[in-house]
């Protein structure tokens, strides 16, 4: 049972400063980046499996909707939610653990009413498979990433395929919806800066409610950065609230006449043209993160759906983590017992690298490849297929596409024919 409390890692992280990066990645350009061994020095203690558990950070949030009756009230709620999941990316530009075949990881928050438990269910293309329950049977949050990593020159740009699914049991409603763009800027020179961008619609598919929202690219002199807007709009197209914030701060929702009439008086009616160097390779000089701009303006009348919580005052020295992130690796005496032997947690590499041995980590990464290697060479060799422990391909019956459905059991802790991948 893991308990937030302020929290620090075992060591700082390592500089990466005598690293070249451009050495493996000039080979890359226009490449797909899951194939490629980085070192580990780029990385963060986390498995990408503990990574995608930091969208559970504000749960309290779908607690809310679960106790709202109104359903343009629940969904302003549910996507404050969808924008809190990803804000812990806010300069956390360390790469996760590549997860094992096999490898899983679970999270059982008693004080926030939730257990989760998540599976790399494929090894080529990746695919980590997530689902969270409440303890109280008040909802289920469940989807499947496959992260498409593609290197332009000068960023790394991530597409997370992959669907949410948010399930409010009590009102019988499903909201789906797809996460952003995330580009990390700079990997060559300069110092590394994130933004994310695109636009995700989040459906009520029990009301025909829909919300549509636009994670600004930050446009010239950075004017935009972080920021995202969008409106709700209920089954007959009509436009009920407008959503505006930044995903590094706080998300407010406000009546669309009040928005539309504050824009006319003098808000930022200057739209700036996008500049699309994004791609180009050409100029070895960096591409400045834009200062960040003064905090969201807020619209008198606006009500405020979720404010980011701080990060703790020792993070920049902790890879960027979060407070609920430097909990996500610990390994209480009393857990141990308990855990599946294919827990992230027992992993030696990160095990090593969060306690400052970033050789013993990078032997131990290559010693756990090399065995997953064989792994696979020994399945082909009998002609055996890889079989999920926790997750099947099945139909998600909201969308109607393919997805990675919980199949249960897991917290029934017998885990006699688990793999062993460490």
């Amino acid at each position: 049972k893991t308990t937030a409390v302020e929290k620090i890692l075992p060591a700082e992280m390592i500089s990466r400063n005598n690293f070249s990066v451009w050495s493996i990645l000039k080979k890359c350009i226009g490449m797909e980046l899951s194939k490629i061994a980085m070192p580990v020095v780029f990385n963060e203690p986390l498995s990408f499996l503990q990574r995608i558990s930091e969208y559970m950070e504000h749960t309290h949030l779908i607690h809310k909707a679960c106790s709202l009756s109104d359903s343009i009230e629940r969904m302003q709620v549910v996507a404050a939610f969808a924008v809190s999941a990803v804000a812990s990316q806010w300069e956390r530009t360390g790469k996760p653990f590549n997860p094992l075949l096999g490898e899983t990881y679970e999270l059982v928050r008693e004080d926030e009413c939730y257990r989760l438990i998540s599976e790399q269910v494929s090894h080529h293309p990746p695919v980590s498979a997530f689902h969270a329950e409440s303890l109280k049977k008040e909802f289920k949050f469940h989807g499947s990433i496959y992260p498409k990593l593609k290197f332009w020159g000068k960023s790394v740009e991530a597409e997370p395929k992959g669907t949410m699914t948010l399930e409010l049991l009590k009102h019988k409603e499903a909201y789906t919806w797809t996460n952003p763009m995330c580009c990390v800027h700079n990997i060559i020179l300069g110092k590394l800066w994130i933004e994310q961008y695109g636009t995700v619609e989040i459906v009520n598919h029990s009301t025909g409610d829909k919300c549509v929202l636009n994670f600004k690219p930050c446009g010239m002199f950075g004017k935009e950065l972080h920021k995202v807007e969008g409106y709700i709009q209920d089954k007959s197209k009509k436009k009920r609230l407008v959503i505006y914030g930044k995903w590094t701060e706080c998300m407010y929702s406000v009546d669309p006449k009040v928005y539309d009439a504050s824009k006319k008086t003098g808000g930022d009616s200057k739209k700036l043209k996008q500049v699309k160097d994004e791609h180009s390779c050409e100029g070895e000089e960096a591409d400045e993160m834009p200062e960040v701009q003064e905090t969201v303006t807020v619209i008198p009348g606006s009500a405020l759906l979720w404010r980011i919580t701080p990060r703790p005052a020792h993070s920049a020295q902790m890879y960027n983590f979060t407070s609920f992130a430097m909990t996500l690796n610990e390994l209480e005496p009393s857990m141990e017992r308990l855990l599946a032997p294919t827990d992230c947690r027992l992993r030696p590499d990160i095990r090593a690298m969060e306690n400052g041995d970033i050789d013993t980590a990078s032997t131990e990464k290559e010693r756990l490849e090399e065995k997953q290697r064989a792994a696979r060479r020994e399945r082909s060799q009998d002609k055996e297929e890889w079989s999920t422990r926790w997750f099947q391909l099945r139909t998600n019956p909201y969308t109607g596409a393919e997805d990675w459905l919980y199949t249960g059991g897991y917290f029934d802790r017998n885990y006699s024919d688990c793999p062993n991948i460490y």
